[in-house]
């Protein structure tokens, strides 16, 4: 088929079999790196796929990806399936009904360490901290697990049923709470109706933002995470302030009555732009666990999760059981822990467009372990016998609170995207729903275990400041795995 491009106009008389498209250079983000066949053998140890290397026969699925790829990054033809708005209005409007959604579903993950530390001292004040600690580890548990089926809808369907159930769920969660006085209906309306309703509506939430943004995605859903962290200072606030007003049933009223309004204005502002898929299978693909940069990557999630709730929940008990804070500034040092965190979901994003998404978890995973061990083990250790070593506790969980809700925040935004780095657009909810999938079980059993360290130590916190500190370790670890399988060992490689 012999045939002069030269001097052609870019998009005019294109043929599919073109040799120079595939030469042309690849787009940096979310594209996933595929060997050519002369790669190394350590690129295909490292979770590539070995049956690229034979052209010639590839399998189907392994053949569907990579065109996929080179056309998603190269294809002037199908502009509306693998172009990027990257903002306009219609992006920034899903982003800003993302931002509502998360500041009602996971404001109120961020806001559990208040119920725990008032349902210990009220209602259920004759049962241990790490019995309470379950009825919040089925909620976490459920708000991940979920999206194994809620996932692979969005695909399909889009985000209008999802995020209309979900919210009907998570405010109904709220309105009934204050007629609970039982343990197993504290657990089913908070644990079982919360948790549920809180998947239905973050799950499209994120996914919604990687069908408009690419380059800045990182930023985009930064932005739209913040708003947990912003329902996280305020709602403790606010529930710190109506708890003695107006008591435990009306106070959560008023927060069911505020998610409804977030709700609907997530219901109309959040859609999706890439085709929806109505053939699409909801069953779990394990094959995406082949590449071994996503199960290092889906690792590194598990042990973040794992240790990531155990301040979130544990950090106003731990100021109440110190000696050396006051009640009132107590429930107010899970406000100062989330206004840390909400910068910390924004900056980091925008920062991870700059230097790398891999690079910038990395760097914020490390800054969680060290102010973990040296922050907060101190101020656990410390006894509080003097005024100067109450005022030494006070002013090292308060440096805790800032600098890890700065750096946990993170852990939240930058995980979406992550994911999305390792997978096609069109496929994003399935991978997205995978990996939360094996991670919710480290919800589920975080805070009991730490509970249950709690327990041990007889009241102690140090032993529950370690663990937490392992498993930020442990995901710091998994993490610089993901990215070495990636792009190797490097330091300065943008990924």
């Amino acid at each position: 088929m012999p045939q002069d491009y030269n001097g052609s106009k870019p998009g005019l008389d294109f043929e599919p079999q073109r040799p120079q498209l595939y030469k042309l250079p690849t787009v940096d983000y979310h594209i996933p790196r595929f060997p050519n066949p002369e790669d190394s053998a350590s690129a295909t140890e490292c979770g590539a796929h070995p049956a690229l290397g034979d052209t010639s026969q590839p399998s189907p699925w392994e053949s569907e990806k990579k065109d996929a790829s080179v056309l998603e990054a190269q294809s002037p033809i199908h502009q509306d399936e693998v172009t990027y708005p990257e903002g306009g209005l219609a992006g920034w409007l899903v982003c800003f009904g993302s931002f509502s959604a998360m500041l009602a579903c996971f404001g109120l993950m961020n806001t559990i360490g208040t119920f725990q530390a008032y349902l210990s001292e009220h209602q259920l004040k004759h049962m241990s901290e790490s019995t309470i600690g379950w009825i919040f580890s089925v909620y976490v548990f459920l708000s991940f697990f979920c999206g194994i089926q809620i996932g692979p809808i969005f695909d399909a369907k889009g985000p209008k049923v999802l995020i209309a159930s979900g919210g009907i769920m998570l405010s109904a969660s709220m309105l009934l709470l204050g007629l609970c006085t039982q343990y197993y209906q504290f657990m089913l309306c908070f644990g079982i109706l919360g948790g549920i309703g809180t998947s239905l509506l973050f799950t499209p939430a994120v996914s919604a933002i990687g069908h408009f943004f690419l380059l800045k995605r990182g930023y985009a859903t930064g932005i739209a995470a913040a708003g947990g962290s912003v329902g996280g200072v305020i709602f403790p606030l606010m529930l710190q302030r109506l708890f003695p007003r107006v008591g435990f049933a009306w106070s959560t009223r008023i927060m069911g009555f505020i998610f409804i309004l977030l709700c609907v204005t997530a219901q109309l502002l959040i859609r999706s732009r890439l085709p929806p898929k109505p053939g699409q299978s909801v069953s779990m693909d394990l094959r995406i666990f082949r590449d071994r940069s996503f199960a290092f990557a889906t690792a590194g999630v598990f042990f973040m999760e794992w240790g990531l709730f155990v301040p979130i929940t544990y950090l106003t008990t731990f100021a109440l059981a110190s000696g050396a804070i006051d009640p009132t500034f107590a429930y107010q040092l899970i406000a100062i822990f989330n206004a840390g965190s909400s910068l910390g979901r924004a900056v980091p994003g925008y920062l991870a467009d700059k230097l790398g998404r891999f690079n910038s978890m990395v760097a914020m995973l490390g800054l969680c372990t060290a102010t973990t061990m040296t922050l907060w083990l101190p101020a656990a250790i410390l006894e509080p016998e003097t005024p100067a070593a109450r005022a030494t506790i006070k002013g090292l969980a308060v440096a805790y609170a800032v600098l890890f809700g700065f750096a946990s925040g993170s852990n939240i935004s930058l995980t979406p995207v992550c994911v999305g780095q390792l997978c096609e657009t069109s496929q994003y909810g399935r991978y997205y729903a995978t990996c939360y999938t094996v991670v919710s079980f480290g919800t589920l059993t975080g805070i009991p275990i730490a509970g249950a360290i709690l327990q041990a130590t007889a009241g102690r916190y140090w032993g529950v400041v370690v663990w937490t500190g392992l498993c930020y370790t442990a995901s710091f670890g998994m993490f610089i795995a993901a990215r070495g399988c990636q792009v190797g060992w490097k330091l300065g490689v943008k990924y």
